[in-house]
């Protein structure tokens, strides 16, 4: 018997990529779900066959919140407002909730094929900034793993786990995800990560709203690896500060220090930049976006790093 799922979209407004969600998570096939919208102000016109919830302007964690208080599924299937499912998305997800050990579902969040050069380039570069690790499973698809952090634009949970956690974080956003499944896990359920558990996500163009999405997510991150540890405390979330410092530290070094200091200095700048590209030639599969890709992924390490750190150094963040 199929379990009914609540979908859960909190939005500013119902702007068009929001349209398009509500439209495509109309076309899903399964039998049984409803369609929660949590816009900050009520539209103009009415939406049928979807609940539509003002909230005011408060963070996406407390939107999902309400949205759950409201919603009359067993599963609540979180999506951004900026990001689309296919048919599949709930058909697949469900299966792997029926394992009783698994809490909640994700998948990555792939580029969609319409957003423009800029957007289908920021797309590119998360994958690169990312190469090798496991966070690349957050872009492209790859195989069925164990996780401990699935990102909210793509999460479907148990409303029991819901209630048993206290729901959605509500100060911080972004990072409320974050915290999320640090709860989940503290209570040892296991997160899946699922290649067939896909939505496409709308990306922020390079190079200005890219970088300042991306040091958004390292301001939580860098505040959240001191102050909660957990699965934000990991080698592969430091990594671009300590590329960060290498590069600027060590150029200040090699100007001030003797030539074996510049020696090593280059060493390590030709090694990271010939690595960086390999990767963006490997991901990227429109060649004419391998130059901005090789850049962007370049900046992204420079300021997630830089803004991690600035995490770090913070006594708390303000919305």
């Amino acid at each position: 018997m199929n379990k009914r799922v609540s979908i859960i979209i909190p939005c500013k407004e119902i702007d068009r990529y929001t349209k398009e969600c509500i439209k495509r998570c109309l076309e899903l096939d399964y039998p049984d779900y409803e369609i929660i919208v949590l816009p900050d102000h009520a539209p103009q016109n009415n939406i049928n066959s979807i609940k539509v919830i003002p909230t005011g302007p408060i963070t996406p964690g407390a939107k999902r919140n309400i949205g759950i208080t409201n919603s009359t599924g067993e599963i609540c299937a979180f999506i951004d407002s900026d990001a689309y499912p296919p048919k599949d998305w709930l058909k697949n997800a469900i299966k792997y909730l029926a394992d009783s050990e698994v809490a909640a579902v994700g998948g990555p969040g792939i580029t969609p094929p319409e957003d423009s050069l800029m957007q289908r380039a920021s797309g590119y570069v998360y994958t690169v900034a990312a190469f090798p690790s496991s966070l690349i499973g957050r872009f492209k698809a790859q195989k069925v793993r164990e996780s401990d952090d699935i990102h909210s634009c793509n999460f479907i949970t148990h409303r029991k786990i819901l209630n048993e956690v206290k729901g959605w974080n509500e100060k911080y956003w972004p990072g409320e995800d974050t915290l999320l499944c640090l709860e989940i896990r503290k209570r040892g359920y296991k997160l899946i990560e699922a290649p067939d558990v896909i939505v496409y996500h709308h990306r922020k163009p390079l190079f200005k709203k890219h970088l300042k999405q991306v040091s958004q997510f390292a301001l939580h991150r860098g505040f959240f690896a001191k102050k909660y540890r957990g699965n934000s405390l990991k080698l592969q979330y430091m990594a671009p500060s300590l590329i960060t410092l290498t590069l600027f530290g060590g150029l200040l070094l090699s100007l001030i220090g003797n030539e074996t200091l510049r020696t090593l200095y280059i060493v390590f700048l030709s090694i990271y930049l010939l690595m960086t590209l390999i990767a963006s030639i490997i991901e990227t599969k429109e060649r004419k976006l391998i130059p901005p890709v090789w850049v962007g992924a370049i900046l992204t390490h420079i300021i997630y790093g830089t803004f991690f750190i600035i995490g770090l150094l913070k006594k708390d963040l303000e919305r």
